[in-house]
């Protein structure tokens, strides 16, 4: 009898075992049935609310709120109108009225850089001439050096001054070879004098003031003519310090003490203010 129970159980587990996985598997397809027929009634939900949207009426709408948002508003439209117009006014379209705007001071600028190239390619030329007619010189008046490799800033050495007068023999006694000047030439030459200084020796009187400065009308912006070269300039200086007695300084101390350029451009700059208020003075007819 155990045994038939035995049996019977079994085969009930049997059964039971058998008939779980069909019935799991049954499931499982209701499972998998649902699912799909969910799937398939969303995507027929979906394109029913893609048609839904798809319809004139919404197309319109949408596309309305799309151009709305790119489209300026009045504000905008307003703003862009008055800056517009202040543009135009700035630019000198009102006619009669000075501009400030943009376009007035970019119109500007190109007009300056023009002009200040032309005064350098005028400079460089008018300097290049000059040097090439010095070194053309057969008497050995004066030679030149430039400062640096600089066209613009000359060393130039003067070899002769009058053989009959004092400077001459004190050139003579203390192996002075030359006189050294420096002279520089502004962005505006020819059209405005050079500066110009004596470097060595020391010198006395002759025109020549402290720092090395020299008093010559010629060198002012008053006394100086475009058509002066640096060799006419040179032999009015070589006269001048004849005709002004000039020395080379034997004093002990300063005799050594050297010319500087800061103290040479003070008393020029004090020296022109004087001769501009109370006038150039002529010298007599005796002295030439």
């Amino acid at each position: 009898m155990a045994t038939l129970l035995r049996k019977i159980g079994l085969i009930r587990l049997h059964d039971r075992d058998t008939e779980d996985p069909k019935h799991h598997q049954g499931s499982l397809k209701g499972t998998k049935g649902n699912t799909k027929n969910n799937t398939k009634q969303h995507s027929q939900t979906t394109n029913e609310t893609n048609n839904l949207l798809s319809t004139p009426e919404i197309k319109a709408k949408k596309l309305d709120q799309h151009s709305s948002k790119d489209k300026p508003s009045v504000k905008d439209k307003q703003q862009g109108k008055d800056t517009k117009e202040k543009q135009q006014m700035g630019g000198g379209g009102g006619g009669g009225g000075i501009g400030v705007g943009k376009s007035a001071t970019s119109a500007s600028i190109p007009s300056v850089a023009p002009h200040r190239q032309h005064c350098t390619q005028v400079r460089t030329r008018r300097l290049m001439k000059e040097l090439q007619e010095i070194r053309r010189l057969g008497d050995n008046f004066i030679t030149v050096e430039l400062v640096d490799d600089n066209l613009f800033d000359w060393n130039v050495k003067l070899h002769q001054v009058d053989r009959d007068s004092a400077l001459w023999q004190d050139m003579k006694e203390t192996n002075t070879e030359f006189i050294l000047l420096n002279v520089s030439f502004p962005d505006n030459f020819p059209f405005s004098p050079p500066f110009m200084r004596v470097l060595t020796p020391r010198l006395e009187n002759g025109y020549v003031l402290d720092g090395g400065a020299i008093c010559m009308e010629l060198l002012t912006p008053r006394g100086w003519s475009s058509a002066y070269t640096v060799e006419a300039v040179m032999r009015q200086f070589a006269a001048s310090l004849v005709k002004g007695q000039g020395r080379i300084c034997r004093k002990a101390g300063k005799s050594k003490k050297a010319f500087s350029r800061k103290e040479a451009e003070a008393t020029f700059k004090s020296l022109v203010k004087t001769h501009e208020k109370y006038g150039w003075v002529s010298p007599p007819v005796s002295d030439g």
